[in-house]
């Protein structure tokens, strides 16, 4: 007898951070999307999700007195798979499980990788506001016909950080679509991360507490800090090019 296949999980979040496991009222929502793979359709890693947590755990902590909440997104399958773009999907699903959950709520998508793509892709959404894209994985242009999508990034507000030395995801392909971004939106900001990789790792601190600026500003209007609001007023490629300095954040108690 054939053995029957089994039915494939679908995505879920996972467990919830912040105002919603402190069961206080929840103002914002921030969802994690963790990295994959260009292709692949077995379940994501454990250590790809695990990867999130340090970020969630900062962004929640400096969100707490304003009613944060954060899920990390467990995608069905590993890989993007071209057209099917499997974690956008992911994503716009995750998205939809907030608004059920928590209601009108505004949401920022906060991805690594394959995540900063997805979280770019699926920016659209009527309850994203914001957007943080850090080491996005994006296609060349020789390998997809048409390019990665920007309308859906208008009216949102979007930060991408990108280390220099990034050796697994093109940093001037992350440059390409931000400046092509910000034509249709003006709210498009970009941070180099001199000398560091494509985990972010060298400059961890810095880049979360950018990650922590970004998201109070923009889901709570508490105002960004004086690098980011410069980079996003600076007309490209000043804006796009921004470099994250070493110690930021130190003095923002974020």
């Amino acid at each position: 007898m054939a053995q029957q296949a089994l039915p494939e999980r679908g995505a879920r979040l996972g467990r919830p951070m912040g105002a919603a496991a402190a069961r206080t009222t929840v103002h914002g929502v921030v969802l994690l999307l963790p990295e994959g793979e260009p292709s692949g359709t077995r379940r994501p890693s454990r250590l790809s999700v695990a990867a999130t947590l340090p970020l969630a755990r900062r962004l929640v902590r400096v969100g707490r007195e304003e009613g944060l909440a954060a899920h990390v997104v467990h995608y069905r399958r590993r890989g993007w798979n071209g057209a099917a773009a499997d974690a956008a999907s992911d994503t716009a699903w995750a998205v939809d499980e907030v608004v059920r959950r928590y209601g009108d709520v505004p949401v920022c998508l906060v991805g690594h990788g394959m995540g900063g793509r997805a979280a770019l892709r699926a920016a659209g959404h009527e309850a994203v506001s914001s957007v943080v894209a850090l080491a996005p994985w994006l296609p060349a242009p020789d390998e997809v016909f048409e390019p990665e999508p920007v309308k859906q990034l208008v009216g949102r507000q979007v930060l991408i950080a990108h280390g220099t030395n990034d050796e697994r995801t093109d940093p001037e392909l992350s440059y390409r679509l931000a400046e092509r971004a910000k034509k249709a939106n003006r709210d498009v900001c970009r941070f180099e991360v001199h000398t560091d990789g494509h985990g972010l790792h060298q400059h961890r601190s810095e880049v979360q507490a950018l990650a922590a600026d970004f998201l109070l500003g923009s889901l709570f209007h508490s105002g960004f800090s004086r690098p980011v609001a410069d980079a996003l007023a600076a007309p490209p490629p000043l804006g796009l090019r921004m470099p994250l300095a070493a110690g930021f954040g130190a003095n923002l108690g974020r």
